[in-house]
């Protein structure tokens, strides 16, 4: 039977159970998941939080992670600044990267969400405001969404992964992980 694990994955973890450049100070997944044979599906930065799927079967890995598949991810992003409509316009037609165009996304501006303290926090800045998107890609380039705020001028400042498919964060906290019907 097949596995599907979700994962909500904390700041400053690696999307890999093992760290070769650096095997003793930077977190992994074997730090907090211990079940043999899952791989993780797809990546998820460093610097950014929430789900991540891990499976022991490799078509579905595939169907996860592989663009040409164009499953939906959603993610909650927090931007420096306040976009105007004709920056989520330039989001929801594609915007250029330096790796050529992205796919349309789907934007909205979002009230902050309920979402648990992050550690370290965003810095907060008196003088720069700051807002939340919820914005959904069909393709998972390196970086893509920090890259599409930045190029039409609104950095992200923290970025949470909240679905996959039918696949949501909903209910795990960070650091914790359920088993998913695949």
């Amino acid at each position: 039977m097949t596995r599907l694990i979700g994962f909500n994955k904390p700041m400053g973890v690696l999307s890999q159970f093992t760290d070769a450049k650096s095997p003793t100070s930077r977190p992994t997944l074997s730090a907090y998941i211990d079940v043999p044979r899952v791989y993780p599906a797809g990546r998820l930065d460093r610097d950014s939080e929430g789900l991540l799927l891990l499976t022991d079967d490799g078509q579905l890995q595939a169907r996860i992670a592989d663009p040409k598949f164009k499953l939906p991810k959603t993610y909650l992003v927090q931007v420096e600044g306040i976009p105007d409509a004709a920056a989520l316009d330039a989001l929801r037609k594609g915007v250029v990267l330096k790796d050529g165009p992205t796919r349309p996304a789907e934007v909205e501006a979002i009230d902050p969400p309920d979402l648990w303290e992050r550690d370290p926090p965003v810095r907060y800045r008196k003088s720069v405001p700051d807002s939340w998107l919820k914005l959904t890609i069909r393709e998972g380039r390196n970086r893509q969404v920090r890259r599409m705020t930045a190029a039409v001028g609104f950095p992200t400042l923290r970025l949470v992964r909240w679905s996959i498919g039918d696949w949501s964060l909903d209910g795990i906290a960070p650091g914790e992980w359920r088993d998913f019907n695949a």
